[in-house]
């Protein structure tokens, strides 16, 4: 974000897109004034954070880590470490590999093996098609590249048994696990007990200060806070972003059925506007992808014109596809979007692509 569109940003008073304008005196207002401190990792909020979310994905253990381009990786060695393999077989759009600078290989000599295409989820066919051994498997639920797509259950099911039938670890990006909650009707525990291991994260869907866990055996997460202190992330005190964690995850699980239904009402209010389309339509989960008909610079013009004039904030830019009079961009249901009627929202988008 440019000084530019940051200042704009600054000046906007609402928005419907997530949490909405995030500031960081909200973001200190998440940390209670009675928050107890840790000291590299030990002890007081982030320990009581580590015992929650370990509650709640049902797991032995848990651990606090400043990010997950550190987590995942991180997990996915040690995962390797005790097989006679680096192989991690992955969807094509998986995180660790599009947007971590090649962390997995640099660091860890993780070998990737992206599975299947982009344009649709992994299924169980695919992985049929792996031959070679594999330490782990890695599943991201929803998937967010494609729109907050969720497997069908028993195909979940079938695919985790998969790595667990090869002798591999089956491990659960659940970067947006608490979104897939809705989709699927389970709890996190249930969609977590397919897993050996979950990563989960604090500042998407549920607004907190940055910050995850990775929850798993006992040995799993010995392992992983040695890595944790190897890589620096055991800084003097994680206290002030667990404690934002430990205050604002009640309140987004409990919100995540509304968001649910509110993203169903905002892709029906869209279906009456041409220049918009859903995908998936309907939201699978509490996020969805805007096909924009309208080129970027034209949509760029619309958001800084609404962000100046009216001090509403939408995306700034947008995402090109490979059809230059359609663009693409990503709209998470969250707190701030609830606060506004479905028919408003469609209303803005109609506007932004030109209706």
């Amino acid at each position: 974000m440019d000084d530019e569109i940051r200042q704009r940003r600054a000046n906007c008073i609402d928005s419907f897109h997530g949490n909405g304008l995030q500031r960081p005196a909200d973001l200190l207002r998440s940390i209670p004034p009675d928050a107890v401190e840790d000291v590299y990792g030990d002890g007081g909020a982030v320990a009581d954070l580590e015992h929650h979310i370990a509650e709640v994905l049902g797991k032995p253990a848990a651990v606090f880590l400043p990010s997950g381009t550190m987590a995942q990786p991180a997990m996915l060695r040690v995962h390797a470490d005790r097989r006679t393999t680096r192989t991690v077989v992955w969807h094509p759009y998986c995180h660790i590999q599009e947007h971590e600078n090649g962390a997995y290989a640099r660091l860890h000599q993780l070998v990737a093996r992206p599975t299947g295409t982009r344009d649709r989820l992994l299924t169980k066919a695919d992985l049929a098609g792996v031959a070679e051994p594999v330490a782990a498997l890695v599943i991201e639920l929803p998937q967010r590249d494609l729109g907050g797509q969720l497997p069908p259950w028993d195909e979940l099911v079938a695919q985790t048994a998969w790595a667990r039938d090869r002798g591999a670890a089956a491990h659960l990006d659940g970067a947006r696990l608490w979104e897939a909650t809705t989709g699927y009707g389970r709890s996190p525990a249930e969609i977590a007990a397919l897993f050996d291991t979950v990563y989960v994260s604090f500042y998407k869907g549920v607004g907190a200060l940055a910050g995850c866990s990775l929850a798993g055996s006992e040995q799993d997460i010995a392992e992983v806070r040695e890595w944790r202190h190897r890589l620096g992330g055991t800084l003097y005190g994680l206290w002030p972003a667990a404690a934002s964690a430990l205050t604002l995850l009640p309140a987004a699980l409990a919100e995540m059925p509304a968001r649910m239904e509110h993203a169903r009402a905002i892709a029906a209010a869209l279906a009456d506007v041409p220049t918009v389309r859903v995908v998936p339509d309907p939201p699978q989960t509490p996020m969805m992808h805007l096909l924009l008909h309208t080129t970027v610079e034209s949509y760029a013009a619309r958001a800084k014109q609404l962000a100046d004039e009216q001090r509403f904030w939408v995306w700034p830019r947008v995402e090109p596809t490979g059809d230059p009079a359609v663009a693409r961009t990503e709209l998470s249901v969250g707190s701030a979007t609830l606060r506004h009627k479905p028919s408003f929202i469609a209303e803005t988008l109609a506007w932004l692509s030109g209706a």
